[in-house]
């Protein structure tokens, strides 16, 4: 497995023979394309070899929607360039489960869903590229294993048994990644425990119910990030603008990642959309429930009313939760002063009108919680979207221990205490004495 540096031989050239390997060796080839740099130098690549060899190969890009336009734009100029030699086009546009980072209530979020078309972050392709789009109205009735919501990874697993049946013989299937990228890739690669095909290292045995004609090939397997825009500057690649975007925003050529905005990275993901491409910004926050939260983190002001909504499939007391983890993402100060504030709201009810926390309703009449008589859910969730940092709206005054937490925060956070941010009256003469340096 040791990477190929020497006057020989170098990866560019390691690289263009393990494809014509493959394309002498299967009976069939799909790639699997993300409009990453990784994945788009191996189509390229791909495509020069296959007009060598006189080969054809086919393309899966399974499209998750909530996608920078650079990299649709991007994956239409790949397919526009090797258009002389691809075979089929699969441009997957349907309802699959993916993660969401943001929430453990919400932990999953389904792309292109239906139900949520009105907040789609872009529409399906059109034009000459709408007859390569496969979405839940239009898939090949062979696919009688696909099912809304069906995972990322399974429905990959099942496309690629599907493939090899459609086309016999021994399948192969490209896979761009590079070792050195992250350790699970580097295992994915170099595990022992993979079958190979004929012996070489650079390739994998996918394992699926009874599959046993289909092979991972990894071309680029051992390539360092040099390598790939050396590849782009030596053959004039195209490339996705988006990681010259990157680079002006100051992220190293080294930390460039496609990552979906909602995924264990979100916080970066979300925060990158913002600075690269700002029309998609607000869509993208609007998509999924709650991921608008992260406005918290991109403001201007940590005492600004939160914008937010709660899902339909959500209680007033599980919106009340996802509301204050949401927080902890990006100020758990915030959070944990909130929650000691709701704590001790919810103690006095109980001890004062025998309300247990059991018994606190949902929801109560709108006019006994506006005058604050009443306890529930919903005024408690209403308080924290106002980011009433006093919680006026649970009957709580101004404290020295409040003011004390706020110069905390300031501490913390810097200038993200903006008095204009806030219509409290109260609230905004403390933010200024804070801002003006006055205890």
């Amino acid at each position: 497995m040791a990477k190929i540096y020497n006057e020989n031989k170098n990866v560019l050239d390691a690289a263009f023979e393990r494809i014509e390997f493959a394309f002498n060796e299967f009976d069939s080839i799909f790639l699997s394309v993300s409009g990453g740099k990784d994945s788009s130098i191996m189509m390229q690549l791909t495509a020069r070899k296959a007009r060598e060899l006189g080969k054809k190969f086919s393309i899966l890009y399974i499209d998750l929607e909530a996608q920078y336009k650079a990299t649709i734009d991007h994956v239409k100029v790949l397919i526009d360039e090797c258009s002389d030699v691809l075979e089929d086009v699969y441009w997957c546009c349907l309802p699959l489960s993916l993660r969401n980072a943001v929430s453990v209530i919400q932990p999953k979020w389904i792309c292109w869903d239906k139900k949520d078309k009105a907040k789609w972050v872009r529409n399906m392709p059109t034009g000459k590229y709408k007859k390569y789009v496969i979405n839940e109205d239009n898939y090949p009735k062979e696919w009688d294993w696909f099912e809304r919501g069906m995972e990322f990874e399974d429905f990959i697993l099942y496309f690629a048994d599907w493939f090899n049946k459609k086309h016999g013989g021994l399948t192969g299937t490209g896979v761009g990644i590079r070792s050195d990228e992250s350790l699970n890739r580097f295992r994915t690669i170099i595990s022992d425990k993979k079958v190979r095909y004929k012996g070489k290292p650079w390739t994998t045995q996918v394992k699926f119910k009874h599959m046993k004609n289909v092979y991972n090939f990894y071309p680029i397997y051992d390539w360092r990030t040099e390598d790939d825009w050396g590849a782009v500057a030596k053959l004039d690649l195209k490339f996705n603008e988006i990681y010259e975007l990157m680079y002006k925003n100051g992220v190293s050529i080294h930390e460039q990642r496609l990552c979906q905005p909602y995924g264990d990275d979100q916080r970066n993901g979300l925060d990158q959309f913002k600075a690269l491409e700002y029309e998609t910004w607000e869509k993208v926050l609007n998509r999924v429930h709650g991921v608008n939260f992260g406005n918290i983190y991109a403001r201007s002001s940590l005492l600004g009313n939160i914008k937010s909504e709660k899902p339909t499939n959500m209680t007033w007391e599980q919106y009340t939760v996802w509301l204050l983890e949401s927080i902890g993402l990006y100020a758990p100060e915030l959070r944990d002063h909130y929650h000691k504030k709701i704590t001790t709201f919810l103690e006095w009810y109980e001890k004062h009108e025998g309300v247990k926390l059991q018994d606190i309703k949902d929801e109560e009449d709108s006019k006994l919680e506006s005058a604050k008589k009443v306890a529930s859910w919903r005024r408690i969730a209403r308080a924290i979207e106002r980011n009433d940092f006093w919680m006026k709206r649970l009957s709580f005054g101004q404290t020295k221990g409040d003011v004390e937490r706020m110069f905390e925060l300031k501490k913390k956070y810097n200038n993200l205490l903006d008095a204009n941010a806030t219509n409290d009256k109260h609230l905004k003469q403390v933010a200024e004495k804070i801002n003006k340096g006055v205890d």
